[in-house]
C-alpha cells in the first residue's frame, strides 16, 4: 500500500465495491484495499465518509444520467436518442445501480437521489417516444416499459443475462418502430 490515487479513482472503484459486493460490501478498508492506498489517501479527498458517499451517489447519477441525457439530447432524430438511451442503459454497472437502489431504500438522501435519476431517464425517454408515437399514454407506456425492463434486470439475483436483455429490448424497440404502441387506448 502507499500509492496515490485520483478522486475519481475512488468514485470508480466505490462503484466497483457496489457491483462486486453490494451496498453491504461499501466499506473505507474496501475501496482501499482494491485502490492500493491507506486511508490517509482518502482522508486526503474526503473529509469522512459519509463525505465521500454523498459525493459517490452524485457522481454516479450525473456519469451514468446527467452526462448520458444531455449527450443524447444533441441527436435530433427521436428514434436515433432512444437507440443511444437504450445503449447507454445496456451498458450501466447493473450491479451497482441494484445496490444504490438497495442503499436507497435505507437512505432518504440516496433515496431522493434514485427517484432523481429515474425520473430523468423515464423523461428522457419519454419525450423521445412521444415525438415518435404521438400520444402521451402511449409515449408514457413505451418510456415505462423501458424503464422498467432495465430497474427489473438490475434487481434481479438471477445470473447477467446481457445477450438476453439485448433481445428483450430488441423487441420492445420493434413494437416501437410496428406501431404496436398504436393499439394502445389511450386517454387523449
Amino acid at each position: 500500500m502507499g500509492g496515490v490515487a485520483s478522486r475519481e479513482s475512488f468514485f470508480d472503484t466505490g462503484l466497483e465495491v457496489l457491483s462486486d459486493l453490494g451496498y453491504g460490501g461499501l466499506k473505507l478498508a474496501e475501496v482501499c484495499q482494491r485502490l492500493g492506498v491507506t486511508t490517509g489517501s482518502f482522508y486526503h479527498y474526503f473529509a469522512n465518509w459519509p463525505v465521500f458517499t454523498r459525493q459517490l451517489v452524485a457522481h454516479w447519477q450525473e456519469g451514468m444520467t446527467v452526462k448520458v441525457v444531455e449527450a443524447v439530447q444533441a441527436e435530433p432524430d427521436a428514434r436515433q436518442r432512444i437507440d443511444k438511451l437504450i445503449r447507454a442503459g445496456l451498458l450501466l454497472p447493473h450491479g451497482a445501480e441494484a445496490a444504490i437502489r438497495v442503499w436507497a431504500a435505507i437512505d432518504p438522501e440516496v433515496r431522493t437521489v434514485q427517484a432523481a435519476v429515474d425520473r430523468q431517464r423515464f423523461d428522457a425517454l419519454y419525450v423521445s417516444a412521444l415525438e415518435i408515437l404521438r400520444s402521451p399514454r402511449q409515449a408514457h407506456l413505451f418510456a415505462a416499459w423501458a424503464v422498467y425492463l432495465l430497474v427489473g434486470y438490475e434487481q434481479t439475483l438471477l445470473p447477467s443475462d446481457t445477450p438476453g436483455l439485448t433481445w428483450i429490448v430488441e423487441q420492445l424497440l420493434d413494437a416501437l418502430d410496428s406501431g404496436c404502441f398504436a393499439t394502445v387506448l389511450t386517454d387523449d
